[in-house]
């Protein structure tokens, strides 16, 4: 059997480490997660020993997170307390630490007898670990190496039954199953297994993209999602809060009185293509109305609006302030609305003590309706580490650790995912920025809303955190089988249908409004019914299967 040096074997698994990444958005260069998985296989296998596959399963992980979570390192230069080079040393003891999931993963395959039962416990553990990796210490569940499958045609559709993790483990098995076709003195039936795995995997994805057509009803409400381009840099400077409130109005405003646009209005001459519009502000600001034309407008877009109302989705911490003590600012809100129109916002919620004292602060989302009236809030329930809490607080500023947004109270937790029943409109299903990178945790149990609102602030996150972030989202929908209408200050703001399609984006750092209808949601998939139960179980059955066919083959010495 071919042996590598210990130092060049972990240099491979670094670079393999590298390729992998590869495939996640933005370059969404999936053939590489596939050479990048094929690599890690190979060196496990080879490995002299299971000390040397667990540093080899180390480097590997280590390299494909490192290399694709630098959006991270971009958030500290937006933060005065502390030295821009420390998002890097962050970054790099993230990777790290996470990296230690997959060498977990790694050193349990080595328990088993190599080829096929290797790849097999292999890919078993790394589910394992993946879930893992999403639930423990607040879980960090970002870029799983299945979400390369998003650009390769139907592979994704498959998440509708074993999630996020089932896809990591179809992506082990495509390498491995390459792996077994190179494989130096692979035996005939070692060479025919790997053959057997890609053609499953053919299968696979030829079955999915039989599953990708979707229909869209011209009766259902209709979306408005601004982005009005506000970046980190000038979120907070001086006089911005009346700005970028206006900056919102007024996009809002523009869009509602476009009777072309209003309340869905346009006809849609393909029941399999949804009415989308896509208006960047220079095109919004073409003409200008007289008062006249304003008022014809408007009573043109009440009319058409009485029928069905238009949802209107501002991004996370779009409002500043604490909207629901103060009812001038409910009403300037409210001021642009029609008549059944409503509101979808962010901002910020505060419990007071008897002294009016405030004694807890949450990331919410709100909505309002045309009268001024809160009909319903969501609080942030799985909050991001360092942007709106400090773990272990003494100990993080002790080593210079602060919150990267500004102010030094923490964020309290609300209590888990909630659907929202507003009339009017479908049951919504709330997810603020981060969670929605955390399968089977966005939707209310019992309770299945109709779609999802994502509001979310990626403005700190450079060029390559935000369609990564939107990735994640996408997976949810297929997971879930329902649409996300996505609103982010800079992008990418987007309408997702139910088969994690998407079908209206408004660009990464443009501003203007996307008009579309919302699409209806799908029967619940498996996943959506049994959870991570799915996975888990698949998982299991791939781990039993390789110790079975390991001990048909012969045990492991190492």
């Amino acid at each position: 059997m071919l042996r590598l040096s210990a130092p060049f074997a972990f240099l491979l698994a670094l670079i393999a480490g590298y390729i992998t990444a590869r495939g996640f958005a933005p370059e969404n260069w999936w053939p590489l997660t596939i050479l990048g998985s094929a690599m890690v296989v190979g060196l496990v296998d080879l490995a002299a020993t299971r000390r040397q596959a667990l540093a080899l399963g180390w480097a590997w992980g280590f390299g494909t997170f490192v290399s694709s979570l630098g959006w991270i390192a971009t958030s500290f230069t937006y933060q005065a307390k502390m030295p821009a080079a420390m998002g890097w040393v962050t970054v790099a003891a993230l990777s790290a630490f996470i990296a230690i999931y997959p060498a977990l993963a790694a050193f349990a395959a080595r328990f088993v007898a190599g080829g096929l039962p290797r790849l097999l416990a292999f890919t078993g553990a790394f589910m394992v670990t993946e879930y893992l990796r999403g639930v423990l210490l607040s879980g960090f569940s970002w870029n799983p190496i299945g979400i390369a499958w998003l650009e390769a045609p139907g592979m994704a559709q498959m998440a509708q039954a074993i999630g996020a993790q089932g896809l990591s483990g179809l992506m082990l098995l495509s390498g491995g199953g390459l792996w077994l076709l190179l494989r130096p003195s692979a035996s005939r039936a070692g060479r025919l297994s790997g053959g057997l795995l890609i053609a499953l995997m053919l299968g696979l994805a030829g079955y999915g993209t039989t599953r990708m057509q979707e229909t869209y009803y011209p009766d259902n409400p209709t979306l408005v999602i601004v982005q009005p381009n506000i970046g980190q840099d000038e979120k907070y400077s001086e006089g911005a809060n009346a700005r970028h409130l206006q900056a919102y109005l007024n996009l809002t405003r523009q869009a509602l009185t476009k009777t072309d646009l209003s309340a869905g209005s346009a006809p849609q001459t393909d029941e399999n293509t949804p009415f989308v519009s896509v208006d960047p502000l220079a095109n919004i600001n073409e003409r200008t109305q007289t008062s006249d034309e304003r008022s014809l407008s408007d009573t043109l877009s009440e009319t058409i609006v009485s029928a069905k109302p238009t949802i209107i989705l501002w991004s996370e911490s779009a409002v500043f302030g604490l909207v629901e003590e103060d009812p001038a600012l409910r009403q300037q809100l409210a001021s642009i609305l029609g008549p059944t129109d409503l509101l979808i916002f962010g901002g910020v919620a505060a419990d007071r003590d008897d002294i009016g004292n405030i004694t807890r602060l949450t990331n919410s989302l709100f909505v309002l309706n045309s009268r001024a009236q809160l009909l319903a809030r969501y609080d942030k329930a799985h909050l991001t580490p360092l942007g709106e809490y400090v773990p272990a607080r003494d100990l993080m500023e002790k080593i210079g650790l602060a919150r990267l947004a500004p102010g030094d109270l923490d964020f309290a937790p609300g209590p888990g995912p909630r659907t929202l029943t507003i009339p009017g409109i479908p049951p919504l299903g709330a997810m603020i920025c981060y969670e929605i990178i955390f399968g089977s945790r966005v939707t209310e149990y019992g309770k299945r809303p109709a779609w999802i609102a994502n509001i979310s602030n990626d403005a700190w996150f450079g060029p390559t955190g935000p369609p990564q972030h939107l990735a994640q989202a996408r997976l949810r929908a297929i997971e879930e089988a329902l649409p996300i209408a996505r609103a982010t200050p800079t992008g990418t703001s987007a309408v997702i249908g139910p088969r994690g399609r998407i079908l209206a984006q408004q660009p990464l750092g443009t501003s203007g409004v996307i008009t579309a209808t919302l699409p209806p949601p799908l029967p619940a998939t498996l996943y959506a019914r049994a959870g991570d139960t799915i996975p888990l179980s698949l998982a299991a059955l791939l781990l039993a299967a390789g110790l079975w066919l390991g001990r048909k083959l012969g045990p492991s010495r190492k």
